[in-house]
């Protein structure tokens, strides 16, 4: 009589669903890679422009990691920077270094971030006020309800509404 072969390693057992399991697995480990995606990541799928700039003070020194350069706009306010992705993405916080200490009156005393699927429909999610800022400042965008963590959106724009120079009588 014959015997049933045997593999020469023993095969594991699974169900469709151990499979389906795994997919289902597979894919939110995909999602939570795409949710942290880093900020380099966030940065190079975007297009950055300002309202205006001086010589040598614009996208480039804003964006360049450097705390010695920075972005100096050269009209009237608001002055506005601009970011639009590719795609729509997942947005938690914004960060800005600002220095009181170093820029003085053109520092920026109230901020408002707005954000839309492009420059047609943005909408105030908020508006921050600064006193004699110096370090950097995180902005949560996230709502008022706990489950409100991020917001998704194809742009986002930072408008400095005032400077500390527009504020009297100064503190």
């Amino acid at each position: 009589p014959s015997r049933p072969r045997r593999a020469p390693f023993p095969l594991p057992h699974t169900t469709p669903h151990a499979h389906a399991a795994e997919r289902e697995r597979e894919r939110e480990r995909e999602r939570e890679r795409d949710r942290r995606g880093s900020r380099a990541e966030v940065v190079s799928r975007s297009a950055w422009s300002v309202s205006s700039c001086k010589p040598r003070n614009g996208v480039a020194s804003l964006r360049d990691d450097n705390l010695d350069t920075y972005w100096q706009s050269d009209g009237a306010q608001p002055h506005l920077v601009n970011i639009q992705f590719q795609k729509k993405v997942q947005l938690q916080l914004v960060v800005l270094y600002v220095d009181f200490k170093l820029d003085e009156s053109y520092t920026p005393s109230k901020i408002s971030i707005r954000a839309g699927d492009g420059f047609h429909n943005l909408k105030e999610i908020k508006t921050v006020d600064l006193l004699k800022p110096v370090g950097w400042v995180h902005i949560s965008l996230s709502g008022t309800d706990p489950r409100e963590t991020f917001i998704h959106t194809f742009m986002l724009q930072i408008a400095v509404l005032a400077n500390h120079l527009n504020v009297w009588p100064r503190p």
